[in-house]
């Protein structure tokens, strides 16, 4: 991670599961798989005054792996062979060890190093075969330790167990979780959000609410976070709704942080929907199928990229593509028709586009991107803007864009 060439999985997924629980996370740290780096990391964080502190990786059997070693050296506790983790460790790894003819005298010591839990702490069950470690403070060290394995997977399996530990669990019970709000808007940029807070904070104190602001997949997000019990904070977090509402109301899609791709697979319960893609080239059908169930609502897809293509596969006619070229709102209303027909769907979504980099011109420059969405009963929404940015941006924000607008057509509808 330290070199770039692995992403950190556990960090934000960790900090994001505290916050839910009313912990306010205010560091996240990068280590390196050295004693002296760790022990380094582990006092800053003492001494900054954190009750808790998470750590990820370094369970493993192997020598470089000290996480569990420098936290109960840290914290005083000296490291105890548990024999019941001992065998539950063996028994994982007696599994598939004659499978993989692992070396035995290996395997025992790699078993009792994964089994060595500093005194007074909790062992928590692998998810692999890596036990977590729920260490209370001790010795002068004020915060609790929670060790979990580095494999995101081992670490989402362990995760409620590792909440209902005694140490942790006392940490939490000193907590309450945080009243939150999560607005989405699409196609308002973030420095609009930014003027429309600068003339609430002119006459509100916005100090005591927790405000975020983010545009993430062209959506922008804008999280409002406030303790329960802080009336000051409840004031601030009512005149920001009711200013972005005031401002901005038709560009809030959501307010419960729910996704463009969670609101129309739910539009989509009960309808099927299929789509006919040009310069996308099948990201708008891949990202409808992402979702588990969605072969209940998506019929198929078909990726016209020539014109022969939204021809013969789509039935759009020659002279359409003649008069008015590939890239048209006559173009892609021909398309979704035709996979409306073609597939016998209550909707039907379009999409031609110039993504560039080459191909444009002067009345149809790069990004200039045609949408229709179409439904069965005669309803459609036709658009064809000028998106910005390089290719893989225009590619992506048009698949943004035409969730959008399908959102639009069923909701208004």
């Amino acid at each position: 991670m330290l070199a770039g060439r692995v992403r950190d999985a556990n960090g934000p997924w960790i900090a994001e599961r505290l916050g839910e629980l009313g912990i306010d996370v205010t560091q996240i740290l990068l280590v390196g798989d050295r004693p002296d780096q760790m022990a380094s990391a582990l006092r800053f964080l003492a001494a900054s005054g954190v009750d808790l502190v998470v750590t990820s990786g370094g369970l493993g059997p192997t020598a470089d792996d000290l996480t569990a070693a420098v936290v109960a050296d840290m914290t005083g506790r000296p490291l105890e062979l548990d024999e019941h983790m001992e065998k539950v460790v063996g028994d994982i790894i007696a599994k598939f060890a004659d499978r993989l003819r692992w070396d035995a005298d290996a395997l025992a010591e790699a078993n009792r190093k994964q089994a060595l839990v500093p005194r007074g702490a909790t062992a928590i069950r692998p998810a692999g075969t890596a036990p977590g470690l729920a260490v209370p403070p001790g010795d002068g060290f004020a915060p609790t330790v929670l060790v979990l394995p580095g494999p995101p997977r081992e670490v989402r399996a362990m995760w409620d167990d590792a909440l209902a530990s005694g140490p942790v669990r006392a940490v939490l019970e000193r907590t309450a979780p945080f009243a939150e709000t999560h607005l989405r808007l699409f196609g308002v940029p973030e420095s609009d959000i930014a003027a429309t807070l600068r003339t609430v904070g002119e006459h509100t104190d916005l100090g005591p609410l927790e405000i975020t602001t983010c545009l993430r997949d062209f959506t922008l997000e804008v999280d409002l976070r406030r303790r329960p019990d802080d009336a000051a904070a409840l004031a601030a977090h009512d005149a920001v709704v009711a200013e972005i509402d005031a401002r901005h109301g038709r560009a809030v899609f959501s307010r419960t942080g729910e996704t463009i791709d969670e609101i129309v697979f739910r539009l989509l319960q009960g309808r099927t929907i299929a789509t006919a893609e040009s310069c996308t080239g099948g990201l708008l059908a891949g990202r409808l199928t992402a979702p588990a169930g969605a072969s209940g609502h998506v019929q198929g897809g078909i990726v016209s990229y020539s014109n022969e293509a939204k021809e013969h596969l789509l039935g759009v006619g020659h002279d359409l593509l003649e008069a008015h070229g590939a890239v048209s709102p006559e173009a892609v209303h021909a398309m979704a028709g035709g996979a409306l027909e073609r597939f016998g769907v209550d909707v039907a979504v379009a999409i031609s586009g110039v993504a560039g980099p080459g191909g444009g011109t002067a009345e149809k420059p790069v990004g200039y991107v045609c949408f229709s969405v179409r439904t069965a009963d005669g309803r459609e929404i036709t658009r064809d803007p000028v998106l910005p940015g390089e290719r893989g941006d225009v590619r992506e924000r048009s698949v943004v864009l035409a969730m959008h607008l399908v959102r639009r057509l069923l909701t208004e509808g």
